[in-house]
């Protein structure tokens, strides 16, 4: 019986048979959800969907658009609020 974090549906699997001829099932995680914008809730482009560990393995310009906030809001929704910093100060 697989160990309890692989037994949902959810995980992808594999039927393989190895070298010593034994029967064994790989098991996929699914690609974690695209980053959406904090504002307007639309996925942000530059943002890749990778896992956490691999995430962390990619270098930080490949991780986020060369902006200010990017990680965060869409470029529609920044280009709005720093229009509104601007008109405040």
């Amino acid at each position: 019986m697989p160990r309890p974090g692989l037994r949902s549906k959810k995980q992808k699997r594999k039927k393989l048979k190895t070298p010593g001829s034994k029967n064994t099932t790989h098991y996929w995680r699914r690609k974690p959800k695209r980053a959406s914008c904090l504002q307007c809730k639309r996925p942000i482009e530059s943002v890749p969907r990778l896992r956490p560990t691999k995430m962390k393995k990619t270098y930080r310009t490949a991780r986020r658009a060369n902006r200010v906030e990017s990680g965060r809001y869409c470029a529609k929704c920044l280009k709005f609020l720093i229009e509104e910093k601007v008109r405040n100060a």
